[in-house]
């Protein structure tokens, strides 16, 4: 018999690849930190012993959730201007703010809330995009979480970066840092085409194509963010950051809520991603990103909450729902997005979307052992005939009970294992005076 580290027995193992599969009474054996064998739990008492076995009988076990759009620290400003048009939020609001309250405390509070958050609702993976990511970097590694953590570059001065050289010179020396930890990637993060100009975007192309990094941008969030763009380039956002060389698989394309057929069609042909932020892109009425019509295409669609700020949960059981309603809604067609669709959004495409595919996003052999388990015996996900559609289409995010990243368990019986809850809730209360003077 094969002693390893980790058995999980469970009622149901959804390892999302291949598709559309659901094993009965399975085990999912790791060791080392990943996944070393998926086999019927009979089978494993007979072949492994582990040092730690966990009977989940009434439980689904399923990659972790990837988060492929988030501003973590953020999470501060969760309802503090809500119900307002994205270019009043973030002028008015969120920017001014920004300016007042931005340190390297803000972003480490911030974060330590949206990590302990997003474990509490089965996310492992998470991409961000804000000031000071060496923090967050320092954060997701403190607590166990893989995070994919955005260079981010704009045109103007802020407290972390004086002009856009700055920011992808500190960008550059962070990625350099980081470059061979196992939990962290480092793609660039221009903001947006209405806040970075050419020359800055054609120093990150040359710097992404020689280190084989990611570009992840908003990009068509809002009608006016193309008007706009229109009115002073003659070009929509798309189109110019295609000329520019952008658009190819390493591009991650946010929002995308005003598209033309030709348009997609560009998109698909070029290999890039898009991270849809449903509900985000609702409160905010920004717009309606054309999924059905984008993955019918062959455009991989992965799934992100945007930030607490503006959503305002980072809750992906909630964006898979919202996703997969408002894709039938949005399409016309009630088959539209399937529940297996939207699972596949938020765990595998995400992966790809990523370039972290060969690591997470589904439980394959030889992948990291990035598990959630979800109790399904709860009343509302009852009677149950298919564990997938009861997921996407009835199931909390209160009902995760356990998380696991890289084999490590961050989340046992609903606590947390690397987060000091009472002293994270006193230095949240202390910001919430502070942003409400």
């Amino acid at each position: 018999m094969t002693v390893v580290d980790t058995l999980i027995h469970a009622r149901w193992i959804i390892p999302v690849e291949p598709e559309s599969v659901t094993y009965d009474h399975h085990t999912l054996v790791i060791d080392g930190g990943r996944i070393i064998d998926l086999l019927p739990t009979e089978l494993a008492k007979q072949k492994y012993q582990g040092t730690t076995t966990e009977n989940l009988d009434n439980h689904a076990l399923l990659p972790g959730l990837i988060n492929s759009h988030t501003h973590a620290a953020m999470t501060l400003m969760r309802g503090i201007a809500d119900d307002l048009q994205l270019m009043d939020w973030l002028q008015n609001h969120i920017w001014p703010l920004e300016q007042k309250w931005m340190t390297e405390a803000f972003v480490k509070d911030g974060t330590d809330l949206a990590i302990a958050e997003m474990i509490l609702g089965g996310t492992t993976c998470f991409n961000d995009m804000y000031f000071f990511p060496e923090i967050t970097a320092a954060q997701a590694i403190h607590h166990g979480i893989r995070a994919s953590v955005g260079l981010i570059v704009i045109d103007f001065p802020t407290v972390w970066a004086e002009n856009s050289d700055a920011y992808i010179e500190k960008g550059l020396a962070l990625h350099d840092q980081l470059r061979h930890h196992p939990l962290i990637s480092t793609p660039f993060a221009p903001h947006a085409p209405y806040t970075i100009s050419d020359e800055p975007l054609q120093k990150i192309k040359a710097f992404t194509d020689e280190l084989e990094l990611s570009i992840h941008i908003h990009v068509h969030e809002t009608l006016h963010e193309t008007e706009q763009a229109l009115e002073k380039t003659g070009q929509r956002p798309l189109q110019r950051l295609h000329e520019l060389g952008l658009i190819d698989p390493s591009f991650i394309a946010v929002h995308m809520t005003q598209l033309t057929d030709d348009e997609i069609a560009l998109f698909a042909e070029s290999g890039a991603h898009i991270v849809h932020c449903p509900e985000s892109n609702l409160k905010l009425a920004s717009g309606f990103c054309p999924v059905a019509k984008c993955i019918e295409a062959g455009i991989n669609v992965a799934l992100g909450t945007d930030g607490a700020a503006s959503n305002n949960d980072l809750d992906m059981f909630g964006e898979m729902r919202t996703a997969a309603l408002l894709g039938k809604a949005v399409a016309g067609d009630a088959s539209a997005i399937p529940a297996m669709t939207a699972l596949r959004m938020a765990t595998i495409n995400g992966a790809k979307a990523l370039g972290l595919d060969h690591e997470t996003g589904s439980l394959s052999i030889g992948k990291a052992a990035d598990v959630i388990a979800i109790d399904l015996s709860h009343l509302e996900t009852q009677p149950l005939y298919c564990p997938v559609s009861q997921i996407v289409y009835a199931a909390s995010r209160q009902q995760v009970t356990d998380v696991w990243v890289a084999g490590k368990r961050l989340l046992k019986q609903r606590h947390l294992t690397t987060v000091n809850v009472d002293e994270l809730k006193i230095k949240i209360a202390e910001w919430q005076e502070r942003l409400s003077s």
